[in-house]
């Protein structure tokens, strides 16, 4: 690309930025000493806004760039991260929505500690949400790097790492400052444009096809190498057994993993009552489920007029095949149409894992101040201290998610966020569901559940193809590889649910069933609920 066109492309960049810059000044000229104002908004947020904004949480890097570039790779076998993502909202709608909500006050922990001995269940909650909310951020920042990369030059290492180091810094001054109204705002803006974005390339791609979509499929098989094969299963989790076991695993984490992210948990205390979280749900479940068919015309044009090998010389991992399909259809790289949909394709993207990241960041950062801080203290603070441990944790966070960021941005930002949710549904769901339907679950069994789904994955995922022992890992001259799968949910999820029940089992702790009564019926009713 030239470098007007570029240029073109950096204005954009910026007019966003500063837009959202703006979001968080606004928001951030109210008073935030008050832990609900910062961590929900002040819990005002209409099932309408709070439903765009739960969209924009969760349609992430992986959904716009990453699951249309396994699609454009893989074809078939890359459509199983749309079916993943969208079917997990089903297990949050119809298990945990309501009853989270009525149950907690900002986070996971909330609801797990709510009849457990507080401290140790607080500790090991809050552990596994900074660890799952780190994993995903990686992903993002990723995703940002890909991006630029390609503006500035196809394969530019220093633009990856300035702009890896740029995103981590911008996500720390929208959390610092302006809290979580300022990032939800910030997500309803980016689900319009996102949505937009996407609306027009699907037009777009089908308009090149006539609205044949049979012919669109006849010339991405075609186009792919692979013939028929790039249409039917196995492709990339075909053949021998520890692929047939990863497609597997990987499906499993997609489905269950959704319910168990800390930041997707959290943006239910941001609206009144229960039955606006409900509804939240149902308008985010539209918005996504929309979405992701139409990354499924937008993976497919790519293969069919991008070609999967113009894909992987731009990024291996796929990254950027949508910002290649939106140069192809404007009319190339060379025609100024190709480079102004490329330059607003790709600043939608930009926004998309801005926005994400910022609303990771304050999840985790709750997390860190709620959870690991106030159970750490002797003596609890006062609201004003527990928000300032915040925002000096996002900084933290921020640096943590930088530095991993560095190191895996030659990986798919979709895969990368399947370990996330691996890790989600290992430590974080059990533990919920345990909690909000096991009368007798006990304390130790809380903390066997995080600690019996969180380790194993973690320790999975490090003797696994994906950090070592194969030429895409993240350290190929190193084998450490002792584990065949790369996704590790088929063995630490059910280990988290087995964990949990042996710790159950094997407690002295007898369960308090008033706390339990009192719990059931205020998640049920939302009676005393915050």
């Amino acid at each position: 690309m030239t470098s007007h066109h570029q240029t073109l492309a950096l204005v954009l960049f910026s007019a966003f930025v500063a837009v959202t810059l703006g979001i968080t000044v606004w928001a951030g000229r109210r008073r935030h000493g008050s832990a609900e104002e910062f961590y929900v908004g002040g819990r005002l947020f209409t099932p309408m806004e709070n439903g765009f904004a739960l969209a924009g949480d969760y349609l992430s890097a992986a959904s716009f760039l990453g699951i249309s570039g396994l699609i454009a790779l893989f074809g078939y076998d890359g459509l199983l991260y749309s079916v993943g993502f969208l079917v997990g909202w089903l297990v949050v709608l119809y298990l945990v929505a309501e009853l989270v909500r009525n149950c907690g006050r900002f986070t996971l922990a909330d609801v797990v500690a709510a009849r457990m001995r507080q401290r140790p269940v607080r500790i090991a909650a809050g552990t596994s949400s900074v660890t799952v909310s780190v994993l995903y951020l990686v992903a993002q920042m990723v995703g940002a790097g890909s991006l630029v990369a390609l503006l500035l030059g196809g394969t530019d290492g220093a633009a990856r790492t300035w702009t890896i180091v740029g995103v981590g810094a911008l996500m720390v001054v929208y959390v610092s400052l302006g809290g979580m109204r300022a990032t939800t705002w910030i997500q309803i803006v980016k689900t319009v444009l996102l949505t937009g974005g996407a609306v027009t390339l699907t037009a777009l791609v089908l308009t090149r096809f006539h609205g044949d979509f049979d012919l669109l499929l006849r010339t991405a098989a075609q186009r792919s190498g692979h013939g028929e094969a790039f249409l039917a299963p196995g492709l990339n989790y075909g053949g021998d057994w520890t692929a047939r076991l990863d497609f597997i695993s990987l499906g499993l984490a997609l489905v269950l993993g959704t319910a168990g992210l800390p930041h997707i948990l959290s943006r239910f205390y941001t609206v009144p009552t229960a039955r606006a979280a409900r509804r939240s749900v149902v308008w985010a479940v539209g918005l996504i489920g929309g979405f992701y068919l139409m990354t499924i015309v937008l993976g497919l044009g790519a293969a069919a007029l991008v070609g999967p090998e113009a894909v992987r010389a731009s990024n291996a991992a796929g990254n950027t095949a949508v910002p290649l399909l939106a140069l192809d259809l404007g009319g190339g790289a060379s025609s100024t149409g190709g480079t102004v949909l490329f330059a607003v394709v790709a600043a939608v993207a930009f926004a998309t894992i801005l926005a994400v990241v910022a609303g990771i960041t304050l999840a985790s950062s709750a997390s860190v101040a709620h959870d690991l801080y106030a159970s750490l203290r002797r003596r609890r603070g006062g609201p004003g201290g527990e928000v300032a441990v915040a925002r000096i944790a996002s900084v933290g966070i921020g640096a943590v998610a930088i530095a991993l960021g560095l190191l895996a941005r030659d990986l798919n930002v979709a895969f990368l966020v399947g370990l996330a949710f691996a890790v989600a549904a290992s430590a974080n769901l059990p533990v919920l569901l345990y909690s909000l339907f096991w009368r007798g679950f006990t304390t130790r069994g809380a903390v066997w559940s995080v600690y019996g789904g969180l380790v194993p994955a973690l320790v999975l995922v490090v003797l696994s193809p994906v950090v070592s022992g194969s030429p895409g890992s993240l350290f190929p001259s190193v084998d450490l590889q002792y584990f065949p799968l790369e996704n590790p949910g088929l063995v630490s999820v059910p280990l988290g649910f087995a964990a949990g029940w042996l710790g159950t089992v094997t407690s002295r702790e007898e369960p308090d069933e008033a706390r339990h009564a009192e719990t059931e019926v205020r998640s049920l009713t939302g009676a005393g609920a915050a």
